[in-house]
């Protein structure tokens, strides 16, 4: 027999279900077109990369960012590409006021950015805090040239800081009790984007 808090939990969780409304932003079909476009975008910007590197924040990043370069690979044959991975949790602005610890990602980072063009991506933009943090962790590596923002999904209206990407797959209006999740299909077997609303 279950509990009475159990049963309760239970309650609570399916009213949470039935009162979420769910939006797809981008499909498979435009999901894929998306991240071509922005691949031709980087091209007319970065020519045969010999000067830039591509950088994805831990965690969610990382997969944009290895699609990036798939894709990439794809539309210049033998092109040579330097990806990396970097984890920002310890650069974060609110790492020491969680309650429970943060999990830290890997970095991966097998070249310096001395003089270079770095082009670091994430799979979502929405206050700037992400970026700030990954402004910070990068310069252990290097003095870049220029560093330039590559999104997914960009979340207007939203900024604690002054920021803003150099290449966005979509801009979407969204208000704080929304929430977008990205699926990709390394993790959730579908390449997908849903904003979420909270009735």
């Amino acid at each position: 027999m279950q509990s009475e808090s159990k049963k309760l939990y239970l309650l609570q969780s399916e009213k949470f279900i039935f009162s979420m409304n769910e939006n797809v932003i981008l499909d498979p079909v435009l999901f894929d077109l998306t991240i071509k476009r922005l691949c031709f975008e980087l091209i007319e910007n970065h020519d045969d990369f010999s000067q830039s590197v591509i950088i994805g924040l831990q965690p969610r990043g990382v997969f944009l960012a290895n699609r990036i370069k798939k894709e990439l690979e794809n539309i210049i044959p033998g092109i040579q590409l330097k990806v990396g991975k970097l984890d920002i949790t310890f650069y974060r602005d609110d790492f020491r006021r969680r309650d429970t610890p943060i999990t830290a990602n890997k970095t991966e980072m097998n070249f310096v950015i001395e003089n270079k063009k770095v082009i670091m991506v994430d799979d979502v933009f929405y206050t700037g805090r992400s970026l700030r943090s990954g402004l910070d962790a990068m310069l252990a590596f290097g003095r870049p040239q220029k560093v330039e923002m590559l999104v997914l999904i960009e979340r207007k209206y939203s900024r604690d800081y002054p920021l803003q990407p150099d290449y966005i797959g979509k801009s979407v209006d969204s208000l704080s009790s929304q929430r977008v999740e990205v699926f990709w299909e390394e993790t959730e077997k579908k390449n997908l984007v849903k904003l979420y609303t909270i009735k």
